[in-house]
């Protein structure tokens, strides 16, 4: 674990760093962790979620088109949550999970993503994983992309009493991870994420690179906004050798 670490959060409203929006500005303060979403901010995992959830609905609903825009517009939220908001039947999530585990050979790491997540590393940055899929699934796909050994702990929905939006996972992390709120950080691609992160007390953090929606992310008020990967580094500097 890191004692201390240099260097301010850049503000939002900062300028002179082209991977952050212009909003609100934020307090300066260091970091010394970093959590994590899943889906749309490590991993690529649209068009697989896509298929299992579409082939899910045709062997519990029957023919027809799948909602899976609707579907994909509550991402960030444990799959049996997604159910009850949408009026479907929760015996979808057997299907879904079968198929999410047949096809996550397919799933692709974001492009700077694993560099990344080596880098903080070597920074001697603690990292987890909060994310909206059960623990066993998430860890699994980790796994078979070779990216779960750079996580100090994965959380997943089924983890927690209360899910996303709830803070629950990310003050689990902060436990594990022994970093004070005020010095962490989550990166996630959806409000829930966001709501997640300000109810623990940490900075939300918004990842725009699996092409969301950025006007509805922004209107949920993250601190900073990051282009691509590699623009977290800049919140994240060594940690200050132990003497």
């Amino acid at each position: 674990m890191p004692d201390a670490l240099g260097g301010p959060l850049i503000p939002t409203g900062y300028s002179g760093f082209p991977g952050f929006a212009e909003t609100d500005p934020a307090t300066e303060r260091t970091f010394r962790a970093v959590v994590f979403d899943l889906d749309g901010v490590l991993v690529d995992s649209y068009e697989v979620m896509r298929e299992a959830f579409s082939i899910a609905y045709r062997e519990v609903v029957g023919a027809g088109d799948a909602p899976f825009a609707e579907y994909n517009r509550h991402l960030g939220r444990y799959f049996p949550d997604i159910m009850r908001i949408m009026g479907l039947p929760l015996e979808m999530e057997g299907p879904f999970v079968r198929e999410s585990y047949r096809l996550q050979g397919q799933v692709p790491v974001f492009p700077g993503v694993r560099e990344l997540l080596q880098e903080l590393r070597a920074r001697r940055i603690p990292l987890a994983v909060a994310t909206g899929k059960a623990g066993d699934r998430a860890r699994a796909l980790l796994g078979e992309l070779d990216l779960l050994p750079l996580f100090d702990i994965v959380i997943g929905s089924d983890q927690v009493a209360h899910p996303k939006p709830a803070p629950d996972m990310v003050l689990r992390a902060l436990s594990v991870l022994g970093a004070p709120p005020e010095q962490t950080v989550m990166v996630g691609d959806a409000v829930t994420d966001l709501q997640s992160a300000r109810g623990a007390g940490v900075a939300p953090v918004a990842a725009l690179w699996a092409g969301v929606d950025e006007d509805v992310l922004l209107a949920a008020g993250p601190e900073a906004v990051l282009r691509r990967p590699a623009d977290l580094l800049a919140l994240c500097p060594a940690a200050v050798p132990v003497a």
